[in-house]
Parts: structure tokens; sequence; C-alpha cells
């Protein structure tokens, strides 16, 4: 199979460190380029690399030589199918499954077929998949299973651990624990959960041992989130914990070689990391942050120990857990190499001596490193967006301010490259969700292209987003039109005040969820923005409750009755398209001809109710092909040239030079 020649032209090239010469303003090209890998795992022996390439619409598995990054095999899944996770389970040998990717808002859906294949592309095996195929692989067929993977089981080059949600079970539970051959398909069962909607984990000896049963809804039938933790003793399971009585929930994140059982628990507050006790259910918190949730877990490559935590109230916070293990010491080494950039352990051999390190910051997209143990020196390997100069980029400040109703919120302000921060036009950027998405800290090539036009970020997250903990996170229902855009308005007013952005020259653009506050908010806060741009966004909460693929089952239609009520004057009030007349900005639309999260008619409904108000938007775009957030690059440039076109008319430079004259 030929390779893609875009991809390897630069591992082919070493990905050579020095940036090209950088433009002034770096054409916009540069910005919906498709970055080199996703996610990345050295093989157990360290020969081998496996990593995720995006193509747009579909993700393919690519191998390469670890000695000198010459490409091995490049997976390629029929059908427009990507590949989704991928996991080594032998030396040379890779287990991966299939998903239908549903735009840049939505997550992938996983088609629940999974295929395993050796590092140089031999014995390519299909090892579970829908209908049978031939007889000989009848084994392999499944019906409505979702399988992921538990356990390699290193010592077992054939078989691994998976489970299995919502089997065919007499018993009425829907998952179950299996092993399952790769090469010829066949499942054993060793465990069925307790009761419905269960993920099961592993204790030491690879023994099923721990379940946690979650539900959405309550007696009343509607919507509220609860778990259940159980024990397994043998063939029977012991309740030890429940979210309802207990006020906390509880889950296992993992137990090490030597039987030390990590877990994290929530309540309203920021989750906590500690350990429980098999028997009694009793948690020993760790470490807790008073206001963010833990995002990422650095685990020794013995597996022994959780040696830091990283939270992210704005930059990365890295704590130290374990200070006396080995890697401890190595990690802050490494760390202490890379001054202002984040670091983390992103894969490693199976004895330790090799590990890829990942490096980014909110300049630098990402760079690997190969860390030998037996030399003490680290090997550049690649450069995730081989053509960005850091140098060039533009600076993210985290920032923190009180809202109305004294709410702390924590947000990211993007600044041009070579800017003073002062008195810039200004784009706020609402991202979607809005309940558990969030902003983060880091490299966004979005922000950035704005950025290199010389406009400044402004990005919240306001109550309902993830990573300050449940109560933060569930405040945002029945939100939507309320203290989410007073949340975003503030913000807004906050960076006015603080004398970053002319009030004269601010504009508002968000995706999905944000582009239902692009026209939102301007109806909150009549005057305060020049112009909205709305992308694959939701402008009228009736039709959300009528078309898309959220309401097509009991929870979706649970969830949306908790965050959105159910009176139909109430979605009114909350709907941008019933409200059109009181948009009185110049406005531009676009949206996915087959978005199925957020239908192009809500787009073409916002359209019409623009119109008819005698506002009717500069431009729409409907684009063919394309989903909840555009993947073909020719797609992407389209938007972003009609978007920096929109914005510079009302609040670009030109803008600026004409009033400046006016003013003379």
């Amino acid at each position: 199979m030929t390779i893609p020649t875009r991809i390897y032209a630069l591992a082919l090239a070493g990905l050579a460190a020095m940036p090209a010469l950088a433009l002034s303003q770096p054409p916009i090209e540069d910005f919906v380029k498709r970055p080199l890998y996703g996610a990345v795992q050295i093989s157990p022996d360290g020969e081998h690399l496996a990593l995720i390439t995006d193509l747009g619409e579909q993700d393919v598995l690519t191998v390469l030589r670890t000695a000198d990054l010459q490409p091995v095999k490049v997976n390629i899944l029929p059908n427009k199918q990507s590949v989704g996770e991928f996991h080594w389970i032998s030396q040379d040998r890779l287990l991966f499954n299939a998903v239908r990717k549903m735009g840049g808002y939505a997550q992938p859906f996983m088609t629940g077929e999974w295929f395993a294949v050796n590092a140089d592309g031999s014995q390519a095996t299909p090892v579970i998949f829908y209908g049978t195929r031939s007889a000989s692989e009848r084994s392999k067929s499944v019906g409505a299973e979702r399988f992921t993977l538990l356990d390699p089981l290193p010592d077992d080059p054939r078989n691994v651990l998976m489970q299995s949600r919502f089997p065919r079970s007499t018993e009425g539970a829907s998952t179950e624990v299996v092993r399952v051959d790769t090469v010829s398909g066949r499942r054993t069962v060793l465990a069925v959960a307790p009761k419905a909607n269960c993920s099961i984990s592993l204790d030491a000896d690879k023994a099923p041992r721990f379940a946690v049963c979650s539900s959405s809804r309550n007696e009343e039938g509607e919507y509220e989130e609860r778990t259940e933790l159980y024990r397994r003793d043998g063939m029977s399971w012991t309740l030890i914990n429940a979210s309802r009585s207990e006020g906390k929930h509880l889950w296992v994140v993992r137990t090490t070689p030597q039987g030390r059982i990590y877990a994290l628990q929530s309540d309203d507050k920021p989750g906590a990391i500690g350990t429980i006790n098999a028997e009694t259910g009793e948690f020993t918190e760790l470490f807790r942050d008073d206001i963010a949730d833990i995002e990422r877990f650095v685990w020794s490559t013995d597996e022994a120990a959780l040696i830091a935590v990283t939270t992210m109230a704005g930059a990365p916070r890295v704590t130290m857990i374990d200070e006396d293990h080995p890697d401890t010491e190595l990690y802050q080494s490494l760390a202490a190499a890379f001054p202002g950039k984040y670091v983390d352990f992103s894969s490693h051999t199976v004895d330790g001596r090799q590990i890829v390190v990942s490096v980014r910051s909110d300049t630098d997209p990402g760079e690997l490193y190969l860390y030998d143990r037996g030399t003490g020196s680290a090997r550049f390997l690649m450069r995730n967006r081989e053509w960005v100069d850091p140098a060039q980029s533009a600076s993210v400040k985290p920032f923190a301010f009180q809202a109305r109703d004294g709410q702390l919120l924590h947000g990211y302000l993007t600044l041009p490259n070579g800017s003073d921060g002062r008195n810039l036009p200004l784009i706020v950027n609402p991202h979607g969700g809005p309940i558990g998405p969030r902003d983060a800290w880091g490299y966004n090539p979005e922000t950035q292209l704005f950025a290199s036009r010389g406009y400044a970020v402004l990005q919240v997250n306001f109550r309902g987003s993830g990573g300050y903990g449940r109560g933060f996170q569930d405040a945002g229902h029945r939100q939507w039109g309320q203290g989410i855009q007073n949340d975003i308005i503030d913000a807004t007013r906050w960076a006015i005040a603080q004398g970053h952005a002319d009030e004269d020259r601010i504009c508002i653009y968000g995706g999905s969820f944000g582009g239902y506050s692009s026209l939102m908010a301007p109806v909150r806060a009549p005057g305060l923005f020049k112009c909205a741009f709305g992308y694959v966004g939701v402008y009228d909460v009736d039709m959300m409750f009528k078309r898309g693929d959220i309401p097509q089952n009991d929870s979706g239609l649970r969830y949306l009755r908790r965050t959105h009520g159910t009176s139909a004057a109430e979605w009114t009030e909350n709907s941008p398209a019933r409200r059109a007349a009181e948009v009185r900005i110049p406005v531009y639309l676009a949206a996915g001809a087959r978005d199925m999260r957020t239908p192009p008619e809500q787009t073409e409904l916002m359209n019409r109710a623009l119109t008819a108000a005698g506002n009717p938007p500069e431009g729409m775009i409907i684009q063919s092909g394309e989903m909840h957030g555009f993947y073909d690059e020719d797609a992407r440039l389209k938007l972003y040239t009609e978007m920096l076109r929109f914005f510079d008319r009302h609040i670009g430079a030109t803008v600026h030079q004409r009033a400046s004259t006016s003013g003379d």
C-alpha cells in the first residue's frame, strides 16, 4: 500500500528540529493542516513506534521503526472507518478498534469491530466484527456488544482480556469480562457484572475484581448521575459504595502488580485521588486540588506507583505523589530540561529502559523524545506540526476573575505575538458542550490563527464546564441562556476593564454550543459585540428535542429535560432563532450538511429568522460532506478564509484605520 506522501515527507526528512524561516503572517493553510501524530506508543521491546495519523475524516494507524523512523506499515481501514484506540499486545503485534468520526466537535462512534495485525502488516486478523463473513469466522461475529481492552496479558502472546458491554445475557446484566483469542476470535466469559451499565476492573492477578455501575435515572425517571462500586468475591458481588447514600462517587483507576488499588473519589468538589481498602471500601486520600479536577496521571514505568498528577485550573500544575520512587527524580529532571513546557511520559518499553516523552506548551504544538535510561540521554523523534515556529506563536495567558454572582471563573487570553496585550480587537470564543467540555492551556491552531491576524482571543470556562468539580459542572444545567451567557459577558467586560480589549472592536464566535452562545450573548448584552459567527450551532431548543442524535434514546431525552426543562415558554426564551429580532449585529453562519448532532436545519432556521427580522446573514455555508465540525482541509480553508474576512470587515485592522482616519 502506498504511504501517504504528506505524512512521511516529514518523517523521512527527520522532522528537522530547526523550523523554516517564519513569515510575519503565516498562511491560513498552516493552521488547517493536520498534525503528524495523535496517540503514540512504543512497542514492548522498543523496536517500533505506533501512532495515529489524522487524514481528516479518517485516522490511520502507522508503524515506524524506532531506530530510523522509517515507515513499516500504514493500516488503513475500508469504508472511511478510522482507527480508534490501539494497544501493543505482544512484542510485535497490535490490537485496534474501528470508529466512525462524527465531526471535530463530537466523539467518534465505535463500530464495535476489532482487528489484530503484526507490526510489519502480516497476520492481519479481524478479531471481532458484525455479521458472519464466512463459516470459519462465525465465532468472531457479534451482535450489539461493544468491546474495550482491559489487559493485553503481556505474558500471553495470543489472548487478551476485554470488557463486553450490552451482551446478550439471560441474567439481564449488560457487561461481561471475556478472554479473547486474537487469532481465532474465540471468546470465553470469565465474569458477569452485578447489574446493568457497569465497567469492570481487574486486580493484581488479572482477575475481575471491581465493578462501577452507573445510572442516569432517578426514582422519578429523570436525569441524575448515580454510581455504585461493587467488589467481586468468588462468583458474588458485594456493594461497597453507593453515591446515593454515601454522597460520593468512587471509581477504581488501577490496581498495581503489588495489589495497591488507586481510586478517584468525587462529590460536588473537584475529585481526589487516593487508595481504597479492598475489604472495607475505605478511601484514603492522597491528593485533592481545591479548584481543579485531576486531568492526567503520571505512572512509574514499572506500573507500581502513581508518581504525579496534573491539574489545570489555568496552566498545568504537576504535583508529585510518590517522592520515593526512582522515576520521580527522572520525571523532575526531564521537566526541568524543558522550562515553561508540559512534560509527560507517553509510553515505555516493558523493561522501562526506553520512555517516549511528550513535550508541549501554549506556543509549541508538541514534540516527542525517546529517553534511554541506560545512556541517560533523550533523542529527538518528531514534531507534531513541523511547520510551526514556536518563537512566532501567540502566548496563552491564564486568568481568573469573579462573575457577577461571586462565582470564581477561569479562562485563557491568547495574545498576538509581539503585542503589548493592550487595546486589541477581541474575538470571544466560547467552547462547545456546554456540560462537561472545557478550554485548556496549550497550542490551539484556531486561536493561533486569529492571533496571527492581530486579534486577541478570549476563552472562559463558564459554569457547566468540566475540570472544576461536579458541582461547578452541574451548575450549567438550565442555564444555557442565563448563567452561562452571564459568565461569557462578564469575561468580555473583564477583558475590557483590564485594558486588553478595545470595547469598540469585539466579535463573538464559537462552534456547537459556542455557536449557540455566539447568537445568544448578543441578545443578552446588546451593543457589546460588533459581529457574530455561528458554526455548527444550536439555535432552537424545541428542535433539539426533535432532530439530531441526542433525542434518539431515553438517556438523551432525560439529559435534554435536565438541561432545558420542559416548558415551551422557557425553550422560546432560550432560543436565538426565536429572538432573532434582538440580534442587531452582522452575522455569518456555517454548518455541515451531514451533521447529526446539530443538523443543518438549525442553521437554516436561524438564517430564515434573521432574514425575516430584517438582518439577513452576510453569508451562510452549508458544507456538503461535512459533519459536526469540518474535516476536509479545503472546507476548513474556505471556512476560515470567510471567517477572517468577516472579522476584518467589522473589527479588523481596516476598520481601525477607517475609524482613525474619520476621527482626524
